[in-house]
């Protein structure tokens, strides 16, 4: 998967997952920790091993556990980092079944999988079924967080990109100045996510012909640290 691709699936919000710590589970969580050290040294094909093994073993918590909807999620990335779409679908959509049943509809936890489930979508250029995800994370984000959150940034970036690539420049032109200027505010303008948010806004404004305009963004980036 490209870099900008992974970047779009955003942190792993998972906030329960700080919560579950006990002896009983110290074997699942080292097995998670695993795989997360994998995927984010770039090496996908071991994080779906450890993590298949984490979904393997979150088996035997509860019906009312979140950990198998986490396991599940985390499973669905490292398949999505190859290119397997079909198998992350499936998991991810596994894991949202899991998880708004222990957490309810509107958790915070619910918008980190339907924003990269979106971002599935979008990916496979399935942009009909990507839309209504990204913009129902973005709204329970919005709620969750307030309204100029790093997450919400995310959410309004990724809603832009899907725009963008289907032409659609004129919705997605506010949204990528919104979250460049969340980003900013929160971030600083040196951080890599704000100039990513930089130059995606000025791309976009140089394909609306806007070119002064994109001139001028364009100016205003600072190296990222």
């Amino acid at each position: 998967m490209r870099k900008d691709s992974m970047q779009a699936l955003g942190c792993c919000l998972l906030i329960g997952w700080a919560l579950t710590g006990c002896g009983q589970s110290a074997g699942w969580e080292e097995t998670m920790a695993a795989g997360r050290q994998a995927l984010g040294r770039g090496d996908p094909a071991e994080a779906e091993r450890l993590f298949l093994a984490a979904v393997a073993k979150a088996e035997r918590f509860g019906a009312d556990d979140a950990r198998p909807a986490f396991a599940l999620y985390q499973l669905a990335q490292a398949e999505q980092a190859q290119r397997k779409f079909d198998q992350a679908e499936l998991h991810y959509g596994q894991a949202l079944k899991l998880l708004q049943e222990v957490r309810g509809a509107e958790h915070p936890d619910v918008a980190a999988i339907l924003n990269n489930l979106g971002v599935l979508h979008r990916l496979h250029g399935q942009y009909a079924e990507a839309e209504p995800l990204l913009k129902r994370a973005l709204a329970i984000k919005e709620k969750a967080f307030g309204p100029e959150h790093q997450e919400v940034a995310l959410g309004l970036h990724n809603l832009a990109m899907l725009y963008e690539t289907q032409g659609r420049y004129e919705p997605a032109e506010p949204l990528y100045r919104r979250a460049l200027a969340i980003r900013t505010q929160t971030l600083g303008p040196a951080h890599a996510e704000t100039v990513k948010s930089r130059l995606g806004y000025a791309a976009l404004l140089r394909k609306m012909k806007r070119v002064q305009e994109a001139a001028i963004v364009e100016a205003s980036v600072i190296a990222p640290r």
